[in-house]
């Protein structure tokens, strides 16, 4: 593949990693014969300050691009509403879009590009936390809210900061096949493709703010004893109206039934468990109020992508497995007398 060009915007107030990580995956490929020339432009052509206080150089503004980029890596900023109201930022990234061959965002890069109008009618990704917002200020855009990262025509948008790693090895796997992104993930030490989405990064999005009294009540009961043998029956007799009145006031009032709040209490109270102590996962099953790991498990892979041992292992402490998993899953299992390499 002939030498090409990807384009990274930078501006005052950018999330540092969202420019240097995908900039890294391309400047490693290179390695593993590949040929990026990775040029970083702002609106002025004048350097930067990232949201982390650390100064970047650019090579310039968009004349310092060839005429038609192959690749443009839009980043984000934490405030979001500062970067879509910097015109000239906006105008540098609409005229970048129509130049570029294919177009990816990183985080809140993506209302940038939503500003611009590329998204409208398009499938895009953005941070969980943002996710609602992107879909409130866009609606035009159809957010979705789990996947790393998601693809429509030419255009890639990108979950969180990391996640423009993610992205730029989908890219490199695009150019130059599988064997080359894996190598650029061993030689950085990160997974070829994230296990899971984000919903098992996301906290558990709690239901509209309940105003109705007998709601209100019927929700504190789930909470304060989630393993209770809750039914729609027993909550309304609790909150002493019928069980047809109170599931209707509790879609009207939350946006959701009884039954999945209840469901989402218990699956917030299993991650509490399951991150913060060592039962057994049929242990924590029975204290959450699943009743039986498998019931468990079947909520976690529906809801957050992956099963609760697996949770478990990737979010109670940063200490290795003794087995030192990750470690296999990124390498390959260790062979021979020397060194493990990435090649």
């Amino acid at each position: 593949m002939a030498r090409v060009t990807v384009a990274v915007v930078a501006f005052d107030g950018v999330q540092l990693l969202d420019v240097t990580g995908p900039a890294e995956v391309f400047t490693t490929a290179n390695l593993f014969g590949a040929d990026y020339d990775v040029r970083i432009v702002s609106p002025d052509g004048a350097d930067v300050r990232t949201s982390a206080g650390v100064r970047i150089g650019v090579d310039g503004g968009p004349a310092a691009l060839p005429a038609r980029p192959h690749t443009l890596v839009v980043p984000g900023r934490g405030d979001w509403r500062r970067a879509v109201t910097d015109r000239p930022l906006i105008a540098l990234v609409e005229e970048l879009v129509r130049r570029s061959r294919r177009t990816a965002s990183v985080c809140a890069g993506a209302f940038v590009l939503a500003e611009t109008g590329a998204l409208d009618g398009r499938r895009a990704a953005t941070h969980w936390r943002l996710a609602p917002q992107l879909a409130t200020a866009y609606p035009r855009v159809r957010v979705e809210p789990d996947p790393v990262f998601v693809r429509d025509g030419d255009i890639v948008t990108s979950a969180g900061v990391t996640a423009g790693i993610d992205l730029a090895l989908s890219l490199v796997e695009d150019d130059h096949g599988a064997g080359v992104a894996r190598d650029v993930a061993r030689e950085l030490v990160v997974f070829m493709a994230r296990p899971g989405g984000q919903s098992q990064f996301s906290a558990r999005l709690a239901p509209r703010e309940a105003k109705h009294p007998a709601v209100r009540r019927a929700m504190d009961a789930v909470g304060a004893d989630p393993a209770a043998p809750h039914s729609l029956e027993s909550l309304a007799e609790t909150v002493g109206i019928s069980a047809r009145h109170l599931s209707r006031l509790f879609r009207g009032e939350t946006g959701t039934t009884p039954g999945q709040y209840l469901e989402s209490v218990r699956l917030e109270a299993a991650r509490g468990l399951l991150e913060s102590g060592a039962d057994s996962v049929e242990t924590v099953a029975g204290a959450a109020g699943f009743g039986s790991s498998e019931t468990m498990r079947r909520v976690f892979q529906q809801t957050l992508g992956i099963a609760p041992t697996a949770y478990r292992a990737r979010f109670r402490t940063t200490t290795p497995a003794k087995d030192d998993a990750v470690r296999t899953a990124i390498t390959g299992p260790y062979q021979g007398s020397g060194p493990v390499t990435s090649k």
